[in-house]
C-alpha cells in the first residue's frame, strides 16, 4: 500500500508589464510516493525518540523529586540531595580520581540536570534533535567511562547504545513525526541556525 502526497497542478501566471503580457508557467509540483514501510518506519523512529526521551525526562523527576525509584525522597536534589554522587561515588576504573572528585558539586549537580531535562524535553517534542544528540552522546559517553570495566562484556553496554540512538535519531529527523520538528525547522531561529534543528 502506498500513501500519496500530492500538491496542486502547475499554474500559468500572466505577468504584465507595460502592455505586454507574459505567461510564466511556475515549476509543476513533485509528487511525494511514501511507502507503508516508509510510513511505519517514521512512527517506530518517533516511538523511540519519544521513549528515550521519556527514560531522559525520568530520570531527571526521579532525582528532583525523589519519588522512590532509584532516588529516594531524602536524598533528591529539592531535599538537599546530590544528583551526580551516587553513581560518581561509585565510578570504578581509569576515570576513578576524576568522577570522585567531581561527585556532588553544585556545578556538576546542575549541569547533568540540566542536561537530563533539556535532552528529555527536546527528545519528547521533536525539537533541537541534533543538540540534543550531541549533548546526550556526551553525557552517555561519560556515563560509560564512568561504569568502567563493565561487568558483563568487555566494551558494549546500554551507554553506547543510547549514544548510537541518539546520533541515528537526529540522523533521520525523527522530531518531524509525532513531534513539533517540521514546525520547529521553519522558524526563522533555526533557519538562521540549522545546528539547531
Amino acid at each position: 500500500m502506498t500513501t500519496l502526497t500530492t500538491r496542486p497542478a502547475a499554474r500559468v501566471k500572466p505577468i504584465v508589464t507595460g502592455e505586454v503580457a507574459t505567461a510564466v508557467r511556475e515549476a509543476p509540483a513533485a509528487t511525494i510516493r511514501e511507502t507503508t514501510s516508509q510510513v511505519v518506519t517514521r512512527y517506530v523512529w518517533a516511538g523511540l525518540r519519544i521513549a528515550l526521551g521519556w527514560i531522559f525526562l525520568w530520570a531527571f523527576l526521579d532525582k528532583l523529586f525523589g519519588f522512590g525509584f532509584a532516588t529516594p525522597e531524602a536524598r533528591s536534589w529539592i531535599n538537599g540531595g546530590h544528583p551526580t554522587q551516587g553513581f560518581l561515588r561509585n565510578a570504578t576504573g581509569p576515570f576513578e580520581g576524576f568522577y570522585h572528585e567531581i561527585a556532588g558539586s553544585a556545578w556538576a549537580d546542575w549541569l547533568f540536570m540540566t542536561g537530563l531535562a533539556g535532552i528529555g524535553i527536546a527528545l519528547v517534542a521533536g525539537v533541537g534533535m541534533r543538540v540534543a544528540a550531541v549533548t546526550g552522546a556526551i553525557l552517555m559517553v561519560m556515563m560509560w567511562t564512568a561504569s568502567l570495566p563493565l561487568d558483563n562484556n568487555p566494551f558494549m553496554d546500554d551507554h553506547l547504545i543510547y549514544a548510537g540512538l541518539l546520533a541515528a535519531l537526529a540522523l533521520v529527523g525523527a522530531g518531524r513525526t509525532f513531534g513539533f520538528g517540521r514546525l520547529w525547522e521553519k522558524t526563522a531561529l533555526v533557519k538562521r541556525l540549522p545546528w539547531l534543528k
